[in-house]
């Protein structure tokens, strides 16, 4: 059944900030609500099992208006015994599950979370009503008796974000398609073109649905998935902030006999958050003797930056204060992360400003020139805090989007550019690998030194947290983007893994055909460990390249809650209970 042919008629909303809620009947071509009017062409997409909704909003008035969200509400169908939503998450860290509709809560319902952690987390970061769940860009929801399977999502993230909200009423499911604005203004006598949303049904495979949408998002985005499958070596996992020059060459003077094509330094070389073409005082060269020694090695220089932020003692803060957005209420530099060891606030650029996006194409194009081809971009959801931008017309989504582009003007179509940190839809068609999960870590769970936020504690840095993330998105490899699970821990010294854990992980990342970049120092490995990598390596590009021709990595047990244990690829099944993983992998 289409899901606008339900019994229940569908509706329109229009949000404001600070405002109430207005809602009229949805009508396919122009409604006008609370002065705006969205038009709506509803009706199949051509393909079997597929709607298609094409819509609007135009502000007819002689005066400006902030938007905060177009809704569109629809009826999914009767929710049955055993209703289950899969809940995509907002960025890359963000939990991604499945839920049970009507009985679990979405995270922002903690009653100690803050607002912070919500803006870093959902696109709307206001709280959810109680036993709304929400998912980001697209969901799939399994209702009914018999179980019915729906996948709807947004085709594309560019210009906005898209949110799906669910709820039960009466028996029934309530599905809302937000296109999320964010407090954009909408100038008088103009019209911002939305989203289209589809809805996907008729199959059994909710995965062969949720590929189907992937690949509309990738033709409409324009997506880069062609970049090479990526071996590598990152600073991260072993040093940590800590990581020097010495501690760089050492691991670079051992990896020889290592199958590495990435050298990546991770962060802590630089002088502080923001400035980003020096090093500190732990590396006696600077970043182009650095990436000169990685070449002449053989392998490609990577580096991580977070280019959005800055510290408020950086150079780029102390000297050009006119970059940075404004906080909404004080004439101040907004703060747009917090992070103790970087010694606390971090200013956000303003990345609607010209010359925000001028300086940040500046410093990707110098770091080119340095001879840094791959680039890590990270804590990239910066841009979505709330404040005041020079250009107050665009989204939190274009916002993102912007500085992305700039750093990909500046580094070149060639480079390699990795997200991480970053609201999903707002990149498609700039980056060539998105982290998917959050930070792994050197122990299964959340360690105690571990910060873990009131109603996020799943998105602290743990493996298991990656292996959710890992197994749930798997999906999304080569339709959008190169996957990027994480790092691959392989040692068993100076760590709290278990040889189960590392095989389980190690395997996981293998499958899922994506980035395979050892984070250990390689003093530690020895000659099983190799072995092992040499593996991940074998099976990693067996399924990548499957992935390539049509056949993603599967979690077999997509809409199952409580966790994914089962991941398949290229002739080959894992099986393992996150809870405790003793993991078996057998070919089919």
């Amino acid at each position: 059944m289409s899901l606008f042919a339900t019994p229940v008629r569908p509706r329109l909303q229009i949000h404001r900030p600070g405002g109430a809620r207005v809602e009229v009947p949805l009508t396919s071509g122009d409604t006008t609500v609370d002065g705006l009017v969205v038009h709506v062409d509803l009706g199949a997409d051509g393909e079997r099992g597929s709607d298609r909704v094409r819509w609007s909003v135009s502000n007819p008035g002689a005066a400006d208006v902030a938007l905060d969200a177009v809704r569109l509400v629809v009826d999914a169908g009767p929710a049955g015994s055993y209703p289950r939503m899969f809940c995509n998450g907002y960025q890359s860290w963000s939990e991604t599950s499945t839920r049970f509709l009507g009985i679990d809560e979405d995270p922002s319902r903690h009653p100690r979370t803050f607002r912070f952690f919500r803006t870093i987390h959902h696109a709307d970061a206001g709280r959810a009503p109680a036993r709304e769940l929400r998912s980001e860009m697209v969901t799939a929801i399994a209702s009914g008796t018999p179980t019915t399977t729906r996948v709807v999502g947004f085709v594309g993230g560019s210009t906005h974000e898209g949110t799906m909200r669910a709820s039960l009423a009466d028996d029934r499911v309530e599905l809302v398609c937000e296109a999320w604005l964010g407090g954009a203004v909408l100038r008088a006598g103009t019209t911002r073109a939305l989203h289209d949303v589809v809805a996907l049904s008729d199959d059994d495979d909710v995965l062969v649905l949720l590929d189907r949408w992937a690949h509309l998002v990738r033709d409409h985005e324009r997506a880069r998935v062609d970049a090479p499958y990526q071996v590598g070596w990152c600073s991260w996992y072993h040093y940590f902030h800590d990581i020097s020059e010495t501690a760089l060459r050492s691991n670079l003077a051992r990896s020889d006999d290592w199958p590495f094509a990435v050298f990546q330094l991770d962060d802590g070389f630089q002088p502080a958050i923001g400035d980003w073409l020096d090093t500190n005082d732990k590396f006696a060269s600077d970043l182009p003797t650095i990436a000169d020694a990685i070449r002449t090695a053989g392998r490609t220089p990577g580096l991580w930056i977070a280019p959005f932020l800055a510290a408020p003692d950086s150079e780029i803060a102390r000297t050009r204060p006119e970059l940075f957005a404004r906080e909404v209420e004080r004439d101040e530099p907004l703060t747009a992360m917090v992070h103790d060891v970087w010694g606390g606030a971090m200013w956000g650029l303003d990345t609607t400003d010209p010359a925000a996006l001028a300086h940040l194409e500046s410093v990707a194009a110098t770091l080119r020139e340095m001879g840094y081809p791959y680039l890590k971009l990270d804590f990239t959801f910066s841009p979505t805090f709330d404040g005041r931008y020079s250009d107050p017309t665009r989204t939190p989504a274009e916002r993102v989007r912007a500085g992305y582009e700039a750093i990909r003007r500046g580094a070149g179509d060639d480079a390699f550019i990795l997200a991480c940190g970053c609201p999903l839809g707002s990149v498609v068609g700039v980056v060539d690998a998105m982290r998917i999960g959050p930070d792994v870590s050197p122990s299964w769970e959340v360690a105690a030194h571990d910060v873990a936020w009131p109603g996020y504690e799943r998105v602290a840095p743990s493996t298991r947290a990656a292996w959710n993330s890992t197994l749930l998105r798997a999906f999304l490899h080569r339709r959008l983007w190169l996957n990027d699970p994480d790092c691959l821990m392989l040692r068993h010294a100076e760590t709290a893994m278990t040889t189960d854990q590392i095989e389980a992980w190690s395997a996981a990342v293998a499958l899922s055909g994506g980035l395979a970049l050892v984070s250990d120092d390689l003093a530690l490995l020895d000659h099983d460990d190799h072995a092992r990598l040499d593996d991940v390596i074998t099976i990693g590009k067996a399924a990548d390249a499957a992935a390539q021709h049509g056949l993603p990595p599967r979690c077999e047990d997509q809409l199952q809650p409580g966790g994914p244990r089962v991941l398949s690829a290229a002739g080959r099944r894992l099986t393992a209970d996150p809870a405790d993983p003793h993991p078996v992998i057998e070919k089919f």
